[in-house]
């Protein structure tokens, strides 16, 4: 249970109670190539014994591919919903039978920063595998595993990580901060030596169709676009919201402030100032071009997005109003 000074939850009491969504075009947002990693790892799909399909746990229910479970075919899936760290997981257990009512019985939580519970990815696979039918590789002893997710999810970490729990070796698949890693099936990547266990590393593919704007709200403050593809101060402000809707003040503290708000151009305002974000800019006036120091918002607000994706600002459960039954907040229609 989170404890905050009466004055923070007050402050936002009677602000926002739904974020403005209509006129924000969600398609844009998401690039229309993807279809092309999808055709090839269909190609694979031969040579693979399961399918690991990892996503963010801040969004457990959201964004999820479905192309994946229909394209991919029958083989065994395991689902993991890796950067538990980031993810307030105090109702996991509602997160896991919401899942279940799915039909996802296989689900592992990890955090492939610090390695937590990836000793129990390959146990689960062999007992998939095993007791599944192996088409076309019956005899073989190896397992061949495809790795599949949306876009900075974690699926290289995923690897690097099994790496370095089961053969003591360094980085085989390249990670980093933003979508767009990997870009293409990459060949096989030795995870395990007993049992014989390699991975198809493979591109991030979002749905072709994001389901309304708040989603792909929430999918883009996870990281699974490019920030300037929406808007870092849009982003910005949908977190601001996000934070005040779930009484998550740490902000407050982290940047100073005097208190808490629901104007995101004062917030970025302070946390320019704080940060010494500014930039020059030109006013034309009846004596000449004058240079005026502005706060840098955009830059800003990059750093309040980098903040919480952290982990700083305290950790998140982004559909949190589907667990409590709710819809998202003005969908579109």
């Amino acid at each position: 249970m989170r404890l905050f000074p009466v004055s923070l939850c007050t402050a936002v009491a009677s602000r926002r109670q739904s974020f403005p969504l209509h006129g924000r075009d969600v398609a844009r947002w998401f690039p229309g190539h993807m279809a092309k990693g999808l055709k090839k790892m269909q190609s694979s799909l031969k040579l693979v014994d399961c399918i690991i399909e990892v996503h963010d746990s801040r969004i457990s229910f959201d964004g999820r591919n479905p192309l994946f479970q229909e394209t991919l075919g029958l083989k065994p899936h395991l689902l993991v919903l890796n950067k538990m760290d980031l993810a307030d997981l105090t109702e996991k257990q509602k997160i896991m039978q919401h899942l279940e009512g799915e039909g996802l019985k296989n689900i592992i939580f990890t955090n492939c920063v610090k390695d937590e519970n990836i000793t129990q990815i390959i146990p689960k696979i062999t007992e998939l595998v095993g007791s599944s039918y192996r088409y076309h590789r019956a005899e073989n002893m190896e397992y061949c595993i495809m790795v599949v997710g949306i876009p900075n999810v974690g699926k290289s970490s995923l690897i690097n990580s099994l790496r370095r729990q089961h053969l003591k070796t360094g980085k085989a698949a390249r990670v980093g901060g933003e979508p767009g890693i990997t870009r293409a099936v990459t060949s096989r990547i030795q995870v395990s030596e007993r049992p014989l266990m390699f991975l198809l590393d493979t591109p991030g593919v979002l749905a072709p169709q994001i389901g309304n704007v708040e989603i792909g709200l929430k999918l883009a403050l996870c990281g699974t676009v490019l920030d300037h593809l929406v808007g870092e101060e849009t982003m910005a402000d949908y977190l601001l919201y996000i934070l005040n809707q779930h009484r998550m003040f740490k902000y407050v503290q982290h940047y100073g402030l005097s208190g808490a708000s629901d104007d995101i151009e004062s917030v970025l305002k302070s946390i320019a100032v704080r940060l010494k974000k500014t930039r020059k800019v030109k006013v034309l006036t009846g004596t000449g071009d004058v240079n005026v120091v502005q706060p840098n918002y955009s830059a800003a607000a990059c750093d309040f997005l980098r903040t919480f994706r952290s982990g700083l600002l305290g950790p998140m459960m982004l559909d949190r109003d589907i667990l409590q039954g709710c819809l998202p907040a003005d969908t579109d229609p």
